[in-house]
C-alpha cells in the first residue's frame, strides 16, 4: 500500500487511518527536539493538499452558518488565514531546512498531547484525515513553533481576543477548558487573560440559560477536533 494513502487520498478506510495515527502519534512522543518534532510533522503535514485545506475551511463555514454575517466572517477569516498559514509555514520550514537548526527541548507535555491526539481518531468517527490534520497543525503550532493554539487577535464572545504582549501569549479562554470541553488548552503556551468577562455566566440566569452560554461557546469555538 501507498505510504501516503491514508492522508492525501480519499479512500482510505477509518481503519487505516486510525491505524496510521497511531503510529504516528508514538512516535511523535518519542521526539526530544522541536526541530525533530517539526522535521516529523512536516513529513505528514505535506502528504494533504491544500484542498483539504479549504475543505476544513468549508467545514468551519457551516458549523457557524447561525452566527451574525459579520461575527461569521470575522471567525472564518481568523480560521482560514490560521489553518492557510500554518500549512505553508511548514511547507517553508522544510524547503528552507529550519527544522535543522531548532535544537531547543520540547515541552513536558509533547507526549501527552500526542496520547490525545490518538484518543481523538478512532476509526468510524467522522472525517478522520481532516480531524488529523487540525491535530498536527495544532501540535506543530503550540509545541514546534510555542504558539498560541487559536491565532491572536482572535475575538470571543464578550469582545475579548487572543493578544500576544511583550512576547506573551494571552487567551481569554485559557482557563475555561473544562468549561468548554477543549482537547488543546492543556496544551497551550498562552496564559489566561487577566479580568476577563469571557463565559461569566448572565446575572442571575437560571441553569439552563448558563448551560445554553457555556453549549455556545463550546459551538463555535471548539475549533480543533
Amino acid at each position: 500500500m501507498n505510504a501516503g494513502l491514508p492522508y492525501n487520498e480519499k479512500d482510505g478506510t477509518p481503519e487505516q487511518i486510525a491505524a496510521a495515527v497511531s503510529r504516528d502519534c508514538a512516535r511523535f512522543k518519542s521526539f526530544r527536539t522541536r526541530g525533530e518534532l517539526g522535521a516529523a510533522l512536516a513529513r505528514i503535514v505535506l502528504l494533504y493538499s491544500p484542498r483539504d485545506i479549504r475543505q476544513m475551511e468549508q467545514n468551519f463555514g457551516k458549523s457557524v452558518r447561525d452566527l451574525s454575517p459579520a461575527y461569521k466572517k470575522e471567525l472564518e477569516d481568523a480560521i482560514t488565514g490560521h489553518l492557510l498559514g500554518t500549512y505553508q509555514a511548514i511547507r517553508l520550514m522544510e524547503q528552507q531546512g529550519a527544522f535543522e537548526r531548532m535544537k531547543e527541548p520540547v515541552t513536558g507535555s509533547n507526549p501527552a498531547y500526542w496520547d490525545m491526539v490518538a484518543a481523538k481518531c478512532p476509526p468510524g468517527t467522522g472525517n478522520l484525515r481532516l480531524r488529523y490534520l487540525k491535530l498536527l497543525l495544532a501540535g506543530f503550532t503550540m509545541i514546534v513553533r510555542q504558539e498560541s493554539g487559536h491565532p491572536i487577535g482572535m475575538r470571543f464572545p464578550g469582545g475579548d481576543r487572543v493578544e500576544m504582549i511583550d512576547g506573551v501569549y494571552y487567551c481569554p479562554v485559557r482557563e475555561k477548558a473544562g468549561d468548554v470541553d477543549s482537547a488543546l488548552c492543556p496544551f497551550c503556551p498562552a496564559q489566561q487573560t487577566p479580568e476577563v468577562g469571557y463565559l461569566k455566566p448572565p446575572v442571575k440566569g437560571s441553569e439552563h440559560r448558563k448551560q445554553e452560554f457555556i453549549d455556545n461557546c463550546y459551538r463555535y469555538h471548539n475549533f480543533n477536533g
